[in-house]
């Protein structure tokens, strides 16, 4: 039977996720930055639609980009040299969450909703939540955000208004990251897209060793301030 959790009841261990579906942990409890932060510490995520309790889960396998074996491809080389892009961090989560809760061809609802983006919003005023643009003449074109626990990145959601857009996004994160050591970046769920970007299946238990390892450790304090990206980080990777 799925553990239906009140606002003080904590998480069970991850051991107890369901088979099917896959991962499913508990229902219940609240988006407070204290339970957000305590799930995220313990290899949780919320994930729900509108209309739905709040869903929490932690999947085996699980889902990430291994940073130290990431190079971006070729043709997103060339063409990052073909274009005229701005890459900013922490300039505008705001717009970039708003963007990437909007529907899309294939997805004709979100499950970002509107108590997600709140709870999030909180997050990155705390600073806790991050996310990087992706401007061209001044207009955001692509985006990713998610959350930091120490020396691990938790990415949510990513978004594209031209072609390439997230991959762009995506490679100034990884490059960024790569610079403080950061191991891996959870994508928490695979799809066609992440794995096609080079995003692997790994055991929970190895996920979780990552995680245990990484969120302790200190961030550099000017890390995370709102900055533009040296795109000629990612051409020359």
């Amino acid at each position: 039977m799925l553990p239906f959790l009140d606002i003080k009841t904590p998480f069970p261990p991850v051991s107890e996720a369901l088979d099917e579906p896959c991962g499913l942990l508990a229902a219940g409890a609240d988006l407070s930055v204290e339970r957000l932060l305590d799930a995220y510490s313990a290899g949780i995520f919320p994930w729900f639609s509108e209309g739905e309790p709040i869903l929490w889960w932690s999947p085996d396998p699980r889902t990430v980009f291994l940073l130290d074996q990431y190079k971006p491809s070729r043709s997103l080389r060339r063409f990052l040299r073909q274009s005229e892009f701005k890459i900013t961090l922490n300039n505008n989560f705001e717009q970039v969450i708003q963007r990437c809760s909007e529907p899309r061809k294939d997805q004709p609802s979100t499950w970002i909703t509107d108590d997600i983006k709140q709870a999030y919003l909180k997050l990155h005023s705390l600073g806790h939540a991050h996310s990087v643009e992706v401007w061209q003449n001044d207009v955001l074109v692509g985006g990713i955000y998610g959350v930091s626990i120490g020396k691990l990145f938790c990415g949510e959601s990513m978004f594209s208004g031209i072609s390439n857009g997230s991959k762009v996004a995506l490679a100034c994160l990884i490059t960024h990251l790569k610079s403080e050591a950061f191991p891996i970046i959870d994508c928490q769920v695979e799809n066609p897209h992440l794995l096609s970007l080079g995003a692997v299946n790994i055991p929970r238990s190895d996920y979780l060793i990552y995680l245990n390892a990484a969120k302790s450790q200190p961030v550099d304090k000017l890390f995370w301030q709102p900055q533009t990206l040296d795109l000629q980080l990612i051409m020359s990777a």
